[in-house]
């Protein structure tokens, strides 16, 4: 397990590119919702790239920290951790004003049977955090779910696509995504909205949750038949680079893998290493929530794990116990409800 960590750790590391782009941004970075999945890697990216950029920046992380151990992980990167429910307008209006804001704070998982409390946190909060944050640049994090379902052959909705959500955790995104540009046109605040699917830790991912299901036998819903998938290492990266990308209007930018991955060959591969054959469940259908990150790439590179490593090393991660999260990221669903 330790050697495998090692990998894990060296490919979690800042590139130069990103060094270098942290070198040449002003100001503190400010992450907002870092208790999330995403949160605590996102931190320590950014920690390790203001180190050895050697240019003196702080990186603070905003939760309401009450994951227990969270507090003192963040603190022990060298990360500020600061306890705020930024749902209270006191808590929002304490926190310290921040030249680099990147906004993770929201709400999918049981989002079905919460909808007001999930308009709350996706659509209204947001509001309030662009009116506070007016000086800032801000890359806001979203979902590729914001895009209707396109054709298996056309390569995913690029950024020109009209979004179309289906189900109201993909509307409440789109929300999200609103308000911002609002208030961006507003005050002037540059804003990258960042829109997201799927990354993939050894913890979680579209990938673990197939892995899983190969290895334990269970019957993988094949519905939405292809997959983006991104290492969350590089998605890390490309979310802290972008903030040298956010403009006045605001720019949109779809982060993922380059493939549309068919959710029956991933499975394949697994069922190798495993050496036990896929179940599968329904009809692979001729359209699926699939994104095209060409811009992704033109401005920060192709990611540098891929997506067969990816596979091999959540393998490798279930054979030796590694610990999981139990948050699945629902990407057989087609009707909108998490």
């Amino acid at each position: 397990m330790k050697k495998l960590e090692a990998l894990v750790d060296s490919l979690l590391l800042p590139s130069d590119a990103l060094v270098a782009d942290i070198a040449a941004m002003e100001g503190d970075i400010l992450i907002l919702g870092v208790g999330g999945k995403i949160g605590p890697s996102l931190a320590k990216l950014a920690k390790q790239a203001v180190d050895r950029s050697g240019v003196k920046k702080r990186v603070i992380g905003v939760s309401r920290l009450t994951e227990p151990g969270l507090k003192e992980q963040l603190e022990a990167m060298g990360v500020e951790a600061i306890a705020a429910d930024l749902l209270n307008e006191a808590d929002l209006q304490a926190l310290p004003d921040v030249k680099n804001v990147l906004y993770l704070a929201g709400t999918k998982f049981g989002t079905t049977g919460k909808e007001a409390f999930t308009w709350a946190m996706n659509t209204y909060l947001p509001g309030r955090v662009a009116e506070k944050f007016r000086h800032s640049r801000i890359v806001v994090y979203s979902t590729g779910n914001v895009y209707p379902f396109t054709p298996v052959i056309s390569g995913g909705a690029d950024e020109s696509v009209a979004a179309a959500p289906i189900g109201e955790y993909g509307q409440s995104c789109l929300g999200r995504e609103r308000i911002f540009q609002h208030f961006s046109g507003k005050y002037n605040t540059p804003v990258l909205v960042y829109r997201l699917n799927y990354a993939n830790d050894l913890h979680y991912g579209v990938l673990l949750e197939i892995a899983k299901a190969v290895r334990e036998e269970r019957a993988i819903d094949i519905r939405m038949g292809h997959v983006n998938v991104i290492w969350q290492g590089d998605a890390n990266e490309m979310a802290l680079r972008s903030l040298l990308h956010c403009s006045t209007p605001s720019k949109i930018l779809n982060i993922t893998g380059p493939e549309t991955a068919p959710v029956r060959w991933i499975a394949k591969e697994f069922g190798k290493i495993f050496g036990k054959a896929p179940l599968f469940s329904g009809e692979e259908q001729p359209t699926a929530l699939l994104s095209n990150a060409a811009e992704s790439f033109r401005l920060f590179g192709y990611p540098k794990v891929s997506l067969l490593q990816m596979i091999q090393l959540t393998a490798a991660w279930l054979e030796e116990g590694g610990r999981t999260i139990q948050k699945a990221t629902h990407f057989q669903e087609r009707e909108g409800q998490f």
